[in-house]
């Protein structure tokens, strides 16, 4: 009975670690891809004129 109990909270244990490993990865994983992003576009300024690119930047 006991050994059971041990081997649950060791397996409950073993799961929060990796769960807390995973998170970690993604933050890192989010935070590269953003800056990534923000490297590319950089500051793109809206055209003074024309039809296109006066209200919205799209980068393609």
């Amino acid at each position: 009975m006991v050994g059971a109990v041990v081997a649950a909270q060791q397996a409950n244990t073993a799961q929060e670690v990796q769960l807390a490993v995973m998170k970690k990865a993604m933050d890192m994983q989010g935070a590269g891809t953003l800056s990534l992003l923000q490297s590319v576009t950089g500051s793109l300024p809206l055209a003074t004129q024309g039809n296109v690119g006066t209200q919205l930047n799209l980068l393609a």
